[in-house]
């Protein structure tokens, strides 16, 4: 992507609310997390808003999954763990939030303020509305409805720095203090050497390659389990109010700093697949005993 087309996305959507992220997870369980996905520049977090309580989550093989429950709304949570402003692209069933375009990361996205957070309750009509995202039926999901069943069942958050103004002569002035000269080097880190740190391309970690014969196998069980017991999706659920504003985001880079993946399923497909285990009802009974008759003596005469 060039430079050009980077700043295309420069306006883009702020929320006015910002939430804590909480979480609970299920005690006794070592699989669970408190928060869904904790990442180095934000934590991400899946709220229950039927049960009101945050989703715990489980891992398998390097992925992260939490159990939906049919007809439940509920919300995806982000906070801010920096002291500088980033912009989260989120996307839900491999849709943007924002748009309801098929995602990628160079699409609007929310920006939250240093150490902030908001909670995405559905999808964008508006500056003012959303439709509450909820779990429903692969085929009733947004995106199938959409034409767009493929990516059913993941949400995706997608995190960019902003890009650093450098500070002009005067502003280096003030911040170092009048005895400062100008020709002094500023220290490492200090606001006089503030630059964008965006990575290129060529400096990406390129992703580990897969057996493509493995990798194949596994999708096609993923699928015959999810076809079998009816693999979950979000529906596009009632409008309501949710506020937001337009702010200006100039990005550091066009490649993503970090990127959170949470995926989502009925309880009977993640025991299927292996990421729960199974519950086998726990059988209490009494053992028979051959001999049931009490040992008896002979009484004594009442008379």
């Amino acid at each position: 992507m060039t430079k050009t087309s980077s700043m295309v996305r420069r306006v883009l959507v702020s929320a006015l609310l910002a939430l804590g992220v909480g979480g609970c997870a299920s005690p006794g369980n070592s699989n669970a997390f408190e928060l869904a996905d904790a990442g180095q520049l934000v934590h991400v977090g899946v709220y229950d808003r039927t049960e009101g309580s945050s989703l715990p989550v489980y891992a398998k093989e390097g992925r992260r999954y939490i159990v939906g429950t049919p007809g439940h709304e509920y919300a995806v949570r982000i906070r801010n763990n920096t002291a500088a402003r980033v912009l989260v692209v989120a996307s839900v069933d491999g849709v943007n939030v924002i748009s309801g375009e098929t995602a990628a990361p160079a699409q609007s996205g929310y920006v939250l303020d240093p150490w902030g957070s908001v909670e995405i309750i559905g999808w964008r009509k508006s500056l003012e509305r959303t439709a509450a995202f909820f779990f429903t039926e692969h085929e009733s999901s947004y995106a199938a409805r959409t034409g767009r069943p493929n990516d059913v069942g993941v949400v995706g958050v997608a995190v960019f720095r902003e890009k650093v103004k450098p500070l002009s002569l005067r502003d280096r002035e003030l911040y170092r203090g009048p005895a400062a000269s100008e020709h002094d080097a500023p220290a490492q880190g200090s606001p006089g050497r503030m630059e964008s740190r965006a990575e290129s391309p060529a400096a990406a970690a390129a992703p580990s390659e897969l057996n493509t014969s493995q990798e194949l196998a596994r999708r096609d069980s993923d699928e015959r389990a999810a076809r079998t017991l009816g693999k979950l999706g979000t529906g596009h659920g009632r409008n309501e109010r949710s506020g937001v504003r337009v702010v200006t985001f100039e990005r550091a880079s066009d490649i993503p700093a970090e990127t959170l993946v949470i995926q989502y399923d009925r309880r009977e497909n993640l025991v299927a697949l292996g990421v729960l285990p199974a519950l086998t009802p726990r059988l209490t009974r009494r053992e028979p005993d051959p001999f049931p008759g009490a040992i008896r003596f002979a009484p004594d005469p009442t008379r």
